[in-house]
Protein backbone atom coordinates (compact mmCIF):
# COMPACT_ATOMS: atom_id res chain seq x y z
CA UNK A 1 0.00 0.00 0.00
CA UNK A 2 2.52 2.58 0.24
CA UNK A 3 4.22 1.78 -2.29
CA UNK A 4 1.40 2.63 -4.59
CA UNK A 5 0.57 5.59 -2.52
CA UNK A 6 4.61 6.40 -3.38
CA UNK A 7 3.88 5.71 -7.08
CA UNK A 8 0.81 8.01 -6.91
CA UNK A 9 2.68 10.21 -5.28
CA UNK A 10 5.11 10.64 -7.93
CA UNK A 11 2.96 10.83 -10.65
CA UNK A 12 2.98 14.89 -11.59
CA UNK A 13 0.91 16.58 -14.26
CA UNK A 14 1.74 19.03 -15.97
CA UNK A 15 0.34 22.56 -15.23
CA UNK A 16 -2.10 24.35 -17.78
CA UNK A 17 -0.19 26.53 -19.75
CA UNK A 18 -1.61 30.43 -19.74
CA UNK A 19 -0.09 31.33 -22.68
CA UNK A 20 -2.54 28.75 -24.58
CA UNK A 21 -5.44 30.44 -23.16
CA UNK A 22 -4.66 33.68 -23.87
CA UNK A 23 -3.43 32.46 -27.80
CA UNK A 24 -7.36 31.18 -27.99
CA UNK A 25 -8.76 33.99 -26.41
CA UNK A 26 -6.39 36.23 -28.50
CA UNK A 27 -7.88 34.58 -31.61
CA UNK A 28 -11.65 34.93 -30.92
CA UNK A 29 -11.63 38.74 -29.92
CA UNK A 30 -9.00 39.52 -32.99
CA UNK A 31 -9.76 42.74 -35.14
CA UNK A 32 -9.59 40.41 -38.22
CA UNK A 33 -12.61 38.16 -37.47
CA UNK A 34 -14.80 41.31 -35.73
CA UNK A 35 -13.93 42.92 -39.17
CA UNK A 36 -15.36 40.23 -41.17
CA UNK A 37 -18.91 39.91 -39.04
CA UNK A 38 -18.80 43.47 -39.53
CA UNK A 39 -18.31 43.48 -43.67
CA UNK A 40 -21.04 40.41 -43.67
CA UNK A 41 -23.61 42.71 -41.82
CA UNK A 42 -23.15 45.83 -44.10
CA UNK A 43 -23.32 43.28 -47.16
CA UNK A 44 -26.54 42.32 -45.81
CA UNK A 45 -28.19 45.81 -44.93
CA UNK A 46 -26.55 47.18 -48.26
CA UNK A 47 -28.89 44.87 -50.04
CA UNK A 48 -31.62 45.03 -48.07
CA UNK A 49 -31.81 48.87 -48.82
CA UNK A 50 -30.41 48.19 -52.54
CA UNK A 51 -33.79 46.30 -52.85
CA UNK A 52 -35.90 48.77 -51.35
CA UNK A 53 -34.63 51.89 -53.73
CA UNK A 54 -34.92 49.62 -56.24
CA UNK A 55 -38.51 48.73 -55.27
CA UNK A 56 -39.48 52.88 -54.81
CA UNK A 57 -37.72 53.29 -58.21
CA UNK A 58 -40.33 50.83 -59.61
CA UNK A 59 -43.15 52.82 -57.77
CA UNK A 60 -42.12 56.26 -59.15
CA UNK A 61 -41.16 54.66 -62.53
CA UNK A 62 -44.96 53.33 -62.38
CA UNK A 63 -46.08 56.49 -61.17
CA UNK A 64 -44.98 58.54 -64.01
CA UNK A 65 -46.09 55.73 -66.44
CA UNK A 66 -49.17 56.31 -65.34
CA UNK A 67 -49.39 60.56 -65.58
CA UNK A 68 -47.56 60.41 -68.92
CA UNK A 69 -50.46 57.69 -70.25
CA UNK A 70 -53.81 57.91 -68.29
CA UNK A 71 -53.53 60.71 -65.59
CA UNK A 72 -57.38 60.94 -64.53
CA UNK A 73 -56.80 56.82 -63.84
CA UNK A 74 -57.84 56.24 -60.53
CA UNK A 75 -59.68 60.09 -59.84
CA UNK A 76 -62.78 60.46 -58.15
CA UNK A 77 -63.77 63.32 -60.20
CA UNK A 78 -63.11 64.87 -63.11
CA UNK A 79 -61.30 67.33 -64.57
CA UNK A 80 -64.55 69.50 -65.41
CA UNK A 81 -65.20 68.72 -61.41
CA UNK A 82 -62.17 70.57 -60.44
CA UNK A 83 -62.80 73.28 -62.75
CA UNK A 84 -65.85 73.70 -61.16
CA UNK A 85 -64.59 73.60 -57.54
CA UNK A 86 -61.97 76.21 -58.57
CA UNK A 87 -64.72 78.32 -59.88
CA UNK A 88 -66.87 78.09 -56.85
CA UNK A 89 -64.19 79.24 -54.76
CA UNK A 90 -62.81 81.95 -56.62
CA UNK A 91 -64.23 85.16 -54.92
CA UNK A 92 -64.48 88.33 -56.73
CA UNK A 93 -63.84 91.16 -53.70
CA UNK A 94 -64.17 94.65 -55.37
CA UNK A 95 -66.08 96.85 -53.89
CA UNK A 96 -69.85 97.45 -55.48
CA UNK A 97 -70.28 93.41 -55.45
CA UNK A 98 -72.93 91.51 -54.56
CA UNK A 99 -72.11 88.41 -52.39
CA UNK A 100 -74.04 85.87 -50.55
CA UNK A 101 -72.99 84.75 -46.91
CA UNK A 102 -74.36 83.75 -43.65
CA UNK A 103 -74.08 85.44 -40.47
CA UNK A 104 -72.12 83.05 -37.54
CA UNK A 105 -71.87 85.64 -34.51
CA UNK A 106 -73.55 89.28 -33.87
CA UNK A 107 -71.94 91.49 -30.89
CA UNK A 108 -73.26 94.88 -30.31
CA UNK A 109 -70.82 96.54 -33.28
CA UNK A 110 -72.39 94.74 -36.20
CA UNK A 111 -72.04 91.32 -37.53
CA UNK A 112 -69.49 88.76 -38.43
CA UNK A 113 -70.07 87.26 -41.49
CA UNK A 114 -68.69 83.62 -43.46
CA UNK A 115 -68.56 84.54 -47.60
CA UNK A 116 -66.42 81.85 -48.37
CA UNK A 117 -63.60 84.27 -48.79
CA UNK A 118 -60.05 84.03 -47.38
CA UNK A 119 -61.31 85.92 -43.98
CA UNK A 120 -64.47 86.61 -42.88
CA UNK A 121 -66.31 89.69 -43.73
CA UNK A 122 -68.20 92.08 -41.41
CA UNK A 123 -71.53 94.08 -41.49
CA UNK A 124 -71.20 97.04 -39.16
CA UNK A 125 -74.45 98.11 -37.71
CA UNK A 126 -74.90 101.55 -39.21
CA UNK A 127 -74.73 98.78 -42.36
CA UNK A 128 -77.45 96.59 -41.27
CA UNK A 129 -80.64 98.38 -41.93
CA UNK A 130 -82.14 101.40 -43.61
CA UNK A 131 -83.73 101.76 -39.86
CA UNK A 132 -82.02 103.60 -37.30
CA UNK A 133 -81.25 100.46 -34.56
CA UNK A 134 -79.70 99.82 -31.71
CA UNK A 135 -78.49 96.09 -32.04
CA UNK A 136 -78.15 94.15 -35.34
CA UNK A 137 -81.06 91.57 -33.96
CA UNK A 138 -83.43 94.27 -34.22
CA UNK A 139 -83.33 94.08 -38.06
CA UNK A 140 -83.76 90.25 -37.64
CA UNK A 141 -79.93 89.59 -38.53
CA UNK A 142 -79.08 86.49 -36.28
CA UNK A 143 -76.58 83.73 -36.30
CA UNK A 144 -77.52 81.45 -39.16
CA UNK A 145 -79.10 83.97 -41.21
CA UNK A 146 -78.03 83.73 -45.22
CA UNK A 147 -78.18 86.97 -47.21
CA UNK A 148 -77.20 88.98 -50.12
CA UNK A 149 -74.77 91.85 -48.87
CA UNK A 150 -72.92 94.49 -51.14
CA UNK A 151 -69.31 94.80 -50.50
CA UNK A 152 -68.58 98.66 -49.72
CA UNK A 153 -64.73 98.76 -48.19
CA UNK A 154 -62.05 96.74 -46.77
CA UNK A 155 -60.35 96.58 -43.40
CA UNK A 156 -57.10 97.56 -43.84
CA UNK A 157 -56.06 96.21 -40.44
CA UNK A 158 -56.59 92.47 -40.75
CA UNK A 159 -57.95 92.70 -44.77
CA UNK A 160 -61.09 91.73 -43.92
CA UNK A 161 -64.15 93.08 -46.41
CA UNK A 162 -67.19 95.71 -44.95
CA UNK A 163 -70.12 94.40 -46.15
CA UNK A 164 -73.99 96.11 -46.37
CA UNK A 165 -77.45 95.06 -46.27
CA UNK A 166 -78.93 99.49 -46.23
CA UNK A 167 -77.98 99.64 -49.36
CA UNK A 168 -79.86 96.93 -50.92
CA UNK A 169 -82.62 97.87 -48.74
CA UNK A 170 -82.57 101.25 -50.22
CA UNK A 171 -82.19 99.64 -54.27
CA UNK A 172 -85.63 97.46 -52.91
CA UNK A 173 -87.29 100.82 -51.68
CA UNK A 174 -86.65 102.58 -54.43
CA UNK A 175 -87.96 99.51 -57.07
CA UNK A 176 -90.66 99.34 -55.18
CA UNK A 177 -91.64 102.93 -55.31
CA UNK A 178 -91.06 103.07 -58.89
CA UNK A 179 -93.69 100.35 -59.04
CA UNK A 180 -96.02 102.02 -56.81
CA UNK A 181 -96.05 105.46 -58.79
CA UNK A 182 -96.60 103.00 -61.88
CA UNK A 183 -99.84 101.29 -60.47
CA UNK A 184 -101.06 105.02 -59.27
CA UNK A 185 -101.29 103.58 -55.35
CA UNK A 186 -102.33 105.36 -52.25
CA UNK A 187 -99.72 104.71 -49.82
CA UNK A 188 -99.45 105.91 -45.74
CA UNK A 189 -96.56 108.07 -44.97
CA UNK A 190 -95.16 109.22 -41.29
CA UNK A 191 -94.72 113.15 -41.24
CA UNK A 192 -91.53 113.23 -39.70
CA UNK A 193 -90.02 116.49 -40.16
CA UNK A 194 -90.95 119.98 -41.65
CA UNK A 195 -88.88 122.95 -43.74
CA UNK A 196 -90.42 126.09 -45.48
CA UNK A 197 -91.83 124.58 -48.31
CA UNK A 198 -93.38 121.60 -46.85
CA UNK A 199 -93.25 118.11 -44.47
CA UNK A 200 -91.09 115.41 -45.28
CA UNK A 201 -92.71 111.70 -44.40
CA UNK A 202 -91.46 108.25 -44.19
CA UNK A 203 -92.57 105.92 -47.23
CA UNK A 204 -92.27 102.26 -48.07
CA UNK A 205 -89.00 100.96 -46.66
CA UNK A 206 -87.54 104.05 -45.49
CA UNK A 207 -87.36 106.20 -47.81
CA UNK A 208 -87.80 109.99 -46.82
CA UNK A 209 -90.32 112.02 -49.38
CA UNK A 210 -90.80 115.80 -49.60
CA UNK A 211 -94.68 116.67 -49.08
CA UNK A 212 -95.10 120.63 -50.79
CA UNK A 213 -97.69 122.62 -49.00
CA UNK A 214 -99.23 123.09 -51.92
CA UNK A 215 -99.66 118.77 -52.30
CA UNK A 216 -101.27 119.23 -48.89
CA UNK A 217 -105.00 118.73 -49.16
CA UNK A 218 -106.15 120.25 -46.04
CA UNK A 219 -104.80 123.96 -44.18
CA UNK A 220 -103.36 121.90 -41.09
CA UNK A 221 -99.80 123.50 -40.19
CA UNK A 222 -96.75 121.27 -39.85
CA UNK A 223 -96.27 121.01 -36.10
CA UNK A 224 -99.84 119.39 -36.71
CA UNK A 225 -98.79 116.89 -39.08
CA UNK A 226 -95.27 116.19 -37.41
CA UNK A 227 -95.88 112.27 -36.24
CA UNK A 228 -98.96 111.68 -37.91
CA UNK A 229 -100.19 109.10 -41.10
CA UNK A 230 -101.32 110.87 -43.96
CA UNK A 231 -102.44 109.26 -47.09
CA UNK A 232 -100.27 109.76 -50.27
CA UNK A 233 -99.56 109.56 -53.92
CA UNK A 234 -96.09 109.32 -55.95
CA UNK A 235 -95.36 112.61 -58.19
CA UNK A 236 -91.69 111.94 -59.08
CA UNK A 237 -89.53 108.78 -58.47
CA UNK A 238 -86.04 109.32 -59.26
CA UNK A 239 -83.45 107.59 -57.75
CA UNK A 240 -80.41 109.28 -59.12
CA UNK A 241 -81.13 112.53 -58.17
CA UNK A 242 -82.31 111.30 -54.77
CA UNK A 243 -85.87 113.11 -55.32
CA UNK A 244 -88.87 111.73 -53.93
CA UNK A 245 -91.54 113.78 -54.25
CA UNK A 246 -95.15 113.06 -53.00
CA UNK A 247 -98.60 114.38 -53.21
CA UNK A 248 -101.37 114.52 -49.90
CA UNK A 249 -104.02 116.22 -52.13
CA UNK A 250 -104.00 113.55 -55.19
CA UNK A 251 -104.15 110.32 -52.23
CA UNK A 252 -107.19 112.63 -50.80
CA UNK A 253 -109.04 113.26 -54.06
CA UNK A 254 -108.64 109.46 -55.08
CA UNK A 255 -110.19 108.37 -51.73
CA UNK A 256 -112.70 111.30 -51.24
CA UNK A 257 -113.93 109.89 -55.40
CA UNK A 258 -114.60 106.10 -53.49
CA UNK A 259 -116.74 107.24 -50.98
CA UNK A 260 -120.52 106.39 -51.99
CA UNK A 261 -123.38 107.55 -50.24
CA UNK A 262 -124.43 104.63 -48.06
CA UNK A 263 -121.13 102.45 -47.98
CA UNK A 264 -119.90 101.41 -44.80
CA UNK A 265 -116.50 102.43 -43.85
CA UNK A 266 -114.03 101.39 -40.52
CA UNK A 267 -113.05 104.47 -38.73
CA UNK A 268 -110.98 105.89 -35.83
CA UNK A 269 -112.47 108.42 -33.31
CA UNK A 270 -110.09 111.65 -33.61
CA UNK A 271 -111.85 113.71 -31.27
CA UNK A 272 -114.74 114.67 -29.84
CA UNK A 273 -116.72 118.21 -29.84
CA UNK A 274 -119.96 119.33 -28.32
CA UNK A 275 -121.79 118.88 -31.19
CA UNK A 276 -120.24 115.74 -32.46
CA UNK A 277 -117.36 113.24 -33.01
CA UNK A 278 -114.32 113.91 -35.92
CA UNK A 279 -113.99 110.39 -37.67
CA UNK A 280 -110.59 109.09 -39.66
CA UNK A 281 -111.53 107.31 -42.58
CA UNK A 282 -108.89 106.58 -44.42
CA UNK A 283 -107.31 110.12 -43.91
CA UNK A 284 -110.45 111.74 -44.10
CA UNK A 285 -112.07 113.30 -41.42
CA UNK A 286 -115.81 113.04 -41.19
CA UNK A 287 -117.95 114.30 -38.56
CA UNK A 288 -120.44 112.18 -36.80
CA UNK A 289 -123.25 114.51 -35.45
CA UNK A 290 -124.82 114.22 -31.85
CA UNK A 291 -127.78 113.47 -33.94
CA UNK A 292 -126.68 110.68 -35.80
CA UNK A 293 -124.74 108.88 -33.08
CA UNK A 294 -127.84 106.36 -31.73
CA UNK A 295 -132.20 106.41 -32.18
CA UNK A 296 -131.81 107.06 -28.34
CA UNK A 297 -130.63 110.80 -27.23
CA UNK A 298 -127.06 110.93 -26.49
CA UNK A 299 -126.66 114.07 -23.96
CA UNK A 300 -122.82 112.86 -23.40
CA UNK A 301 -120.68 111.73 -26.47
CA UNK A 302 -117.99 110.62 -23.71
CA UNK A 303 -120.36 108.23 -22.54
CA UNK A 304 -120.40 106.40 -25.99
CA UNK A 305 -116.89 107.36 -27.90
CA UNK A 306 -113.85 107.80 -27.05
CA UNK A 307 -110.48 109.06 -28.87
CA UNK A 308 -108.87 105.96 -30.42
CA UNK A 309 -112.21 103.68 -30.48
CA UNK A 310 -112.72 101.58 -34.13
CA UNK A 311 -115.83 101.78 -35.44
CA UNK A 312 -117.83 101.56 -38.71
CA UNK A 313 -119.99 104.51 -40.02
CA UNK A 314 -122.21 104.95 -43.13
CA UNK A 315 -121.51 107.80 -45.31
CA UNK A 316 -124.60 110.18 -45.48
CA UNK A 317 -123.05 112.66 -47.85
CA UNK A 318 -119.83 113.99 -49.28
CA UNK A 319 -119.44 117.71 -49.97
CA UNK A 320 -116.14 117.10 -52.68
CA UNK A 321 -115.81 121.01 -52.81
CA UNK A 322 -115.53 121.67 -48.91
CA UNK A 323 -114.08 118.26 -48.36
CA UNK A 324 -117.05 117.46 -46.07
CA UNK A 325 -118.40 114.07 -44.89
CA UNK A 326 -120.82 113.29 -43.17
CA UNK A 327 -121.27 109.66 -40.99
CA UNK A 328 -123.97 108.47 -39.03
CA UNK A 329 -124.00 104.96 -36.88
CA UNK A 330 -127.47 105.52 -35.94
CA UNK A 331 -128.69 104.44 -39.56
CA UNK A 332 -126.19 100.72 -38.68
CA UNK A 333 -128.32 99.95 -35.46
CA UNK A 334 -130.45 96.73 -35.34
CA UNK A 335 -132.76 98.19 -33.15
CA UNK A 336 -133.15 101.85 -31.12
CA UNK A 337 -130.40 102.43 -28.45
CA UNK A 338 -127.92 99.93 -29.82
CA UNK A 339 -125.31 102.09 -30.17
CA UNK A 340 -124.99 102.76 -26.46
CA UNK A 341 -126.37 99.88 -24.58
CA UNK A 342 -124.62 97.25 -27.57
CA UNK A 343 -121.88 99.00 -29.96
CA UNK A 344 -120.16 95.42 -30.36
CA UNK A 345 -123.67 94.27 -32.54
CA UNK A 346 -123.40 98.13 -34.50
CA UNK A 347 -120.52 97.10 -35.94
CA UNK A 348 -120.89 93.03 -36.60
CA UNK A 349 -124.38 94.10 -38.21
CA UNK A 350 -123.51 97.14 -39.27
CA UNK A 351 -122.91 96.04 -43.24
CA UNK A 352 -126.14 94.16 -42.90
CA UNK A 353 -128.14 97.28 -41.71
CA UNK A 354 -126.76 99.45 -43.97
CA UNK A 355 -127.87 96.69 -47.10
CA UNK A 356 -131.21 97.28 -45.43
CA UNK A 357 -130.89 100.80 -45.65
CA UNK A 358 -130.29 101.16 -49.29
CA UNK A 359 -132.80 99.04 -50.44
CA UNK A 360 -135.07 101.14 -48.57
CA UNK A 361 -133.67 104.37 -49.99
CA UNK A 362 -133.60 102.38 -53.39
CA UNK A 363 -137.07 101.71 -52.89
CA UNK A 364 -138.23 105.52 -51.75
CA UNK A 365 -136.86 106.78 -54.68
CA UNK A 366 -138.39 104.09 -57.06
CA UNK A 367 -141.95 104.97 -55.66
CA UNK A 368 -141.05 108.50 -56.34
CA UNK A 369 -140.14 107.75 -60.13
CA UNK A 370 -143.38 105.34 -60.06
CA UNK A 371 -145.21 108.79 -58.56
CA UNK A 372 -144.07 110.87 -61.70
CA UNK A 373 -145.03 108.04 -64.10
CA UNK A 374 -148.74 107.84 -62.84
CA UNK A 375 -148.76 111.50 -65.12
CA UNK A 376 -146.91 110.27 -67.97
CA UNK A 377 -148.52 106.61 -68.97
CA UNK A 378 -147.15 106.81 -72.41
CA UNK A 379 -143.60 105.86 -70.96
CA UNK A 380 -144.85 102.47 -70.74
CA UNK A 381 -143.21 101.54 -67.33
CA UNK A 382 -145.23 101.19 -63.98
CA UNK A 383 -144.02 100.02 -60.63
CA UNK A 384 -143.81 96.36 -59.40
CA UNK A 385 -145.33 95.45 -55.86
CA UNK A 386 -141.96 94.97 -54.46
CA UNK A 387 -141.26 98.45 -55.69
CA UNK A 388 -139.63 97.82 -59.09
CA UNK A 389 -140.09 99.43 -61.99
CA UNK A 390 -141.22 97.52 -65.35
CA UNK A 391 -142.95 97.23 -68.48
CA UNK A 392 -146.55 98.36 -67.93
CA UNK A 393 -148.63 94.81 -67.59
CA UNK A 394 -152.23 94.90 -69.20
CA UNK A 395 -154.00 94.53 -65.77
CA UNK A 396 -152.84 97.67 -64.89
CA UNK A 397 -154.88 100.82 -66.01
CA UNK A 398 -153.43 102.78 -68.49
CA UNK A 399 -153.28 105.86 -66.30
CA UNK A 400 -151.35 104.46 -64.40
CA UNK A 401 -151.79 103.76 -60.17
CA UNK A 402 -152.51 106.19 -57.77
CA UNK A 403 -150.07 105.08 -54.95
CA UNK A 404 -151.54 107.30 -52.79
CA UNK A 405 -154.82 105.07 -52.43
CA UNK A 406 -152.52 102.11 -51.60
CA UNK A 407 -150.82 103.72 -49.10
CA UNK A 408 -154.02 105.43 -47.71
CA UNK A 409 -155.28 101.09 -47.75
CA UNK A 410 -151.89 100.11 -45.89
CA UNK A 411 -152.47 102.23 -43.01
CA UNK A 412 -156.21 101.56 -42.83
CA UNK A 413 -155.03 97.82 -42.72
CA UNK A 414 -152.23 98.08 -40.18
Amino acid sequence: MASLAQQFTGLRCSPLSTSRLIQKTSVLSSPKLRKSRFVVSAVAISNAQTKEREKLKQMFEDAYERCRTAPMEGVSFSLEDFHTAIEKYDFNSEIGTTVRGTVFMTDNNGALVDITAKSSAYLPLQEASIHKIRHVEEAGIVPGLTEDFIIIGENESDDSLILSLRLIQYDLAWERCRQLQAEDVIVKGKVVGANKGGVVAVVEGGLRGFVPFSQISSKTSAEELLDKEIPLKFVDVDEEQSRLVLSNRKAMADSQAQLGIGSVVIGTVQSLKPYGAFIDIGGINGLLHVSQISHDRVSDIATVLQPGDTLKVMILSHDRERGRVSLSTKKLEPTPGDMIRNPKLVFEKAEEMAQTFRQRIAQAEAMARADMLRFQPESGLTLSSEGILGPLSSDMPAEGLDLSDASKTEEEED
